[in-house]
């Protein structure tokens, strides 16, 4: 690229990878949700400033309502995983979750959010490093694999990933608990009216019609149903990759309700959020990436939406390490 450049040629470089996009770059042009937010000399603009302008806020922002802490450490492993990654998808991490705890995936697009969600459910496989499960060493190298171990996968494109739109919310409630038992052994229809009207009935789902084709229903509704269809499994470990994005208010307070509340039935909970706030406010941790690698994991009283802006614009080596308790 900088052969062409030397050669007058003009080159347009779009990555999320900040160390690569200051190393080539002369000037950098920010996008914010479909809208030019502004153009800067890349010698003049520092890490930070470019955060703020990539998330629209300032670093003073950092008020938010927090859960009360909870001493994480106290509670049991649920699962683990270490030196895990793949290469050229996620450089290798430590992660614990445990039981009662929700840990927070935080990062800019493209930063390796979901690609750790998919490792650690068995969406991908890791091609190197150890997962536990309760302690016990296990594989996990395909969705089948994490069902069998009690995880449970709420991805962040519902509609496309992860409702069937054309079957009905008690079909898409029971979905996930019908493959973990097997084609052999069927759920009575009577089984999933009780299911599906029970979770309905827990969740608020609207309107409470079972027999709804689950396209119908609003976008919170609709994540309420792939929540109620993981919880039917009485999972040990529950993925959610932005719950909360594209529903309208009242459902977003519901969901932040539901995850405080299946934290303290003792759910362990990997949640990813674009949403900072939020992340803080429901996070016992906060594992922050950058360039598909974990820089950065914040701990209790640390965690707060300046450290993790800070950890996000922090120029050095992408190299995982034990965050501040």
């Amino acid at each position: 690229m900088r052969q062409l450049a030397k050669r007058g040629i003009g080159i347009v470089f779009v990555s999320h990878f900040l160390d690569q996009v200051y190393e080539i770059s002369d000037r950098i042009t920010v996008l914010r949700n479909g809208r030019l937010v502004g153009e800067r000399e890349t010698a003049s603009l520092s890490r930070l400033e470019l955060i703020r302008m990539m998330l629209g806020r300032e670093l003073a922002e950092t008020t938010s309502a927090r859960a009360a802490t909870r001493d994480h450490q106290a509670r049991e492993v649920c699962a683990s995983f270490e030196n895990y990654g793949k290469s050229g998808y996620v450089a290798p991490f430590n992660l614990q979750l445990r039981h009662g705890e929700v840990v927070g995936l935080a990062g800019l697009l493209g930063s390796g959010r979901t690609e750790t969600a998919r490792l650690v459910f068995g969406a991908e496989r890791a091609d190197g490093g150890q997962a536990r499960v309760e302690g016990a060493p296990v594989r996990l190298h395909s969705p089948r694999d994490g069902v069998r171990h009690g995880f449970g996968y709420c991805p962040e494109e519902r509609k496309t990933d992860g409702i069937v739109a054309e079957l009905t919310v008690r079909e898409n409630i029971v979905l996930a608990l019908q493959a973990k038992r097997g084609l052999h052994r069927p759920l009575s229809r009577r089984e999933q009216d009780e299911i599906a009207s029970r979770y309905v009935k827990m969740l608020d789902v609207r309107p409470p019609d079972p027999e709804r084709p689950v396209g119908l229903l609003s976008g919170g509704n609709q994540q309420k149903v792939l929540l109620a269809r993981w919880l039917a499994t009485s999972p040990r470990l529950l993925v959610l990759d932005e719950p909360t994005r594209g529903i309208d208010v009242g459902a977003h307070a519901e969901i932040i309700r539901l995850i405080r509340e299946l934290c303290d039935d003792g759910l362990a909970l990997l949640v990813i959020s674009s949403e900072l706030d939020e992340i803080v406010t429901y996070s016992d941790r906060v594992v922050v990436l950058r360039d598909r690698a974990h820089v950065e994991e914040l701990a209790g009283e640390a965690i707060d939406v300046g450290s993790i802006l800070a950890a996000i614009a922090a120029d050095g080596a992408s190299v995982a390490h034990e965050g501040r308790a």
